[in-house]
């Protein structure tokens, strides 16, 4: 008569040797500052795309071109105060995010593809609160047309005194919610497969900068695939006169009645204006983002800063 062994106890969670918190927020600001010096002038490009009027411009070069005749090389980077100061702490707080996530899915740290993008989209949901006002600002400031332009703190005030916190500084807080949601499981889910296929491939401890470089571009990319239509709804929404009409949420609310009219004005294609320079900006912004965010984190533990 054969005997079973008895079932093996799973074994204890790694210990806390350092302070993931401070860690996160650090690096993830970091990584925020690195991401708009890398990406501003193709994200702004991509805004004016999305939100010119129809027949405005003839392509993406056009834009390019058009702008910089008529107000400059610098007006490429309007609107990076707003996320120069904001994606800083946006990022501290989608890093911080995902570490709790992470937690939260699995106290073990090896977690699989699937759990990872579960951890993104938690915290993509998480980073909304943060992402929408910044997002906000940039937009309105990226949307003025001609030399100088209303400066930030001034459309700051303007959107305040006009609609408040809801409909001025919050608005199109849940369509970026709802974007955020499928966008960071796409950015974390294409960014950890990649650098997990270098892993293995190379077998080196740590991996090389170009690894790492590679790995955030594809987790970028994977970004915009994910969510891009919602990201056209949601610039439309943010930079609008008038705050969206409420309601009528068995119909799609506010977001589904966005997609119609863009539908309608444009086909099905409109959904998908300026995706070119999003991806174009999304492979060095988001290895920026990913490789500062690294890099920091490993000099913070390696020395034991925190």
């Amino acid at each position: 008569m054969s005997s079973s062994s008895p079932l093996q106890p799973y074994p204890e969670p790694p210990a806390k040797k350092h302070n993931d918190l401070a860690i996160e927020l650090i690096s993830g600001s970091v990584g925020g500052a690195c991401q708009v010096l890398t990406g501003q002038p193709l994200d702004t490009i991509k805004t004016r795309a999305q939100t010119a009027p129809r027949g405005q411009f003839k392509n993406t070069w056009d834009i390019l071109a058009t702008t910089v005749r008529n107000e400059g090389p610098l007006a490429l980077y309007k609107g990076m105060l707003s996320p120069l100061l904001g994606v800083a702490a946006v990022n501290s707080l989608l890093f911080t995010a995902y570490g709790a996530s992470r937690r939260l899915v699995s106290p073990y740290p090896d977690l699989s593809i699937p759990q990872v993008a579960l951890a993104g989209s938690m915290a993509g949901a998480a980073n909304a609160i943060l992402a929408s006002p910044v997002e906000m600002f940039k937009i309105r400031m990226q949307g003025q047309y001609g030399r100088g332009g209303k400066r930030l703190s001034q459309i700051v005030g303007e959107m305040w005194r006009e609609y408040g916190l809801r409909d001025g500084v919050m608005r199109g807080y849940w369509v970026t919610v709802i974007r955020e949601i499928p966008a960071y499981a796409g950015f974390y889910a294409g960014y950890e497969t990649t650098k997990r296929a270098f892993a293995r491939r190379l077998n080196p401890e740590p991996l090389p900068v170009w690894a790492l470089l590679s790995s955030g571009a594809i987790g970028g990319v994977c970004y915009w695939l994910a969510c891009y239509p919602l990201d056209v709804v949601k610039s439309r929404i943010q930079l609008a006169p008038r705050p969206a009409t409420r309601g009528g949420w068995f119909e799609g609310g506010y977001v589904g009645r966005e997609l119609r009219a863009i539908i309608r004005e444009g086909g099905v294609s409109a959904l998908f204006t300026g995706i070119g320079p999003s991806l174009l900006r999304a492979v060095p912004a988001a290895a920026a983002t990913f490789v500062a965010f690294e890099l920091t984190r490993d000099y913070i533990v390696e020395h034991d800063l925190l």
